[in-house]
């Protein structure tokens, strides 16, 4: 599959992202910073997501079969990409279940990463690579712990892949908001959220980009939501896998 624009492809998204046109007089359009999410776009999911939930909803009591179970597991599928504590407030309400939840989610998440079940997608490790050899930052965000985060990152041997690795507790707040991606903007010197794309699986992470003012967000179709979920949430693009976003970078670039 070769990249759509999403322009073309499907009606205005509910919360549109902005045009090159808006750029201010002197302002560069050059893209200088990639903030990218990891599973789903980066990391391949396998259903280890939908599987940690099971194990963290049948701790608070959520009998594995029942239509109870079901609703919660179509409600973390629909939101895929939010952060996990937030998924869980949202589920159960009560903040100390919800804590208890999100706790036992990512003690189940890590242990099967620990198990070998996860793996970098397709093309991911020489995107990042390409991306930074050709002077771009980039950022790698999550919607996960920093435990969890970093025991993916330690499973891949990614450490040192990005120039930066961030979750929600250091920005402030998860997906849908914008804080993650003006995080990165500030952390690495970027002067301008014109300079900024944004790459991820679900619409959660098409709204942050927007919200943040990046002018290249964009959709792959390797994780949780399909391409009419990304384009309706802002996605500029639509891409096959994370393996054709540098060649969609180098040519949302003007010319000097």
């Amino acid at each position: 599959m070769t990249e759509t624009t999403a322009a073309a492809a499907a009606p205005a998204p509910t919360e549109p992202g902005p045009a090159a046109s808006t750029s201010a007089p002197g302002d560069t359009s050059d893209l200088r910073l990639v903030v990218l999410d990891m599973a789903g776009t980066t990391v391949a999911d396998d259903g280890l997501v939908e599987l940690a939930f099971s194990r963290a909803a049948e701790e608070l009591g959520v009998e594995p079969g029942s239509a109870d179970h079901s609703a919660k597991l179509d409600y973390v599928r629909a939101t895929m990409g939010e952060s996990k504590i937030t998924v869980f407030r949202a589920l159960f309400g009560d903040e100390r279940a919800a804590r208890r939840g999100n706790a036992a989610f990512e003690t189940a998440y890590a242990a099967l990463v620990d198990g070998g079940r996860c793996a970098p997608l397709p093309g991911a490790r020489e995107t990042i690579d390409a991306l930074r050899e050709a002077g771009r930052k980039v950022v790698l965000t999550t919607g996960f712990s920093r435990v969890t985060q970093d025991a993916i990152l330690d499973a891949l041997g990614w450490r040192d892949v990005a120039d930066l690795t961030l979750c929600p507790a250091d920005a402030g707040r998860g997906r849908p908001y914008p804080d993650m991606v003006l995080t990165a903007l500030l952390r690495t010197g970027t002067d301008s959220v014109r300079q900024v794309a944004v790459a991820g699986d679900t619409a959660y992470d098409m709204l942050s980009g927007v919200r943040a003012g990046a002018p290249l967000v964009a959709g792959v179709l390797t994780g949780a939501h399909t391409e009419a979920q990304l384009i309706a949430a802002g996605a500029t693009h639509v891409l096959a896998s994370i393996a054709e976003l540098p060649a969609a970078v180098a040519r949302r670039e003007t010319p000097r």
